[in-house]
């Protein structure tokens, strides 16, 4: 499943993972988010094993529109609804900007609160 469009010159693709790796730069660098979580037990353990750019990222891509799915950890005593709605604006933005493409939906999980240190 790609993204993508047809020109007179040919097709271009966009792989799921190209959009992933986009949209979870976007996320780790909003406000109030300080880290990515795994969807469930399993894509955790895998991402303990190998590191990976699309961690907490689920990309849905048909041809004419572009789902996304972002799991992330919000710092403690921020306000989880702002910092959601934060994210999902970002994602939208840079994803729709860097492929040219309409994004239809981005859905932001919040796994996990964290408090920083404070030393």
């Amino acid at each position: 499943m790609t993204a993508g469009e047809a020109t007179t010159l040919g097709t271009i693709s966009i792989s799921p993972r190209a959009i992933a790796t986009i949209a979870c730069q976007a996320a780790t660098q909003s406000y109030g988010v300080v880290g990515m979580a795994a969807k469930n037990l399993m894509n955790g353990l895998v991402n303990v094993l190998a590191a990976d750019p699309t961690h907490g990222v689920v990309v849905r891509a048909e041809s004419s529109h572009i789902e996304i799915d972002i799991y992330i950890v919000v710092e403690y005593g921020t306000r989880i609804a702002t910092v959601a709605h934060s994210v999902a604006n970002a994602v939208k933005y840079q994803v729709e900007r860097a492929i040219g493409m309409s994004v239809a939906s981005v859905d932001v999980h919040v796994q996990d609160l964290r408090i920083s240190d404070t030393d």
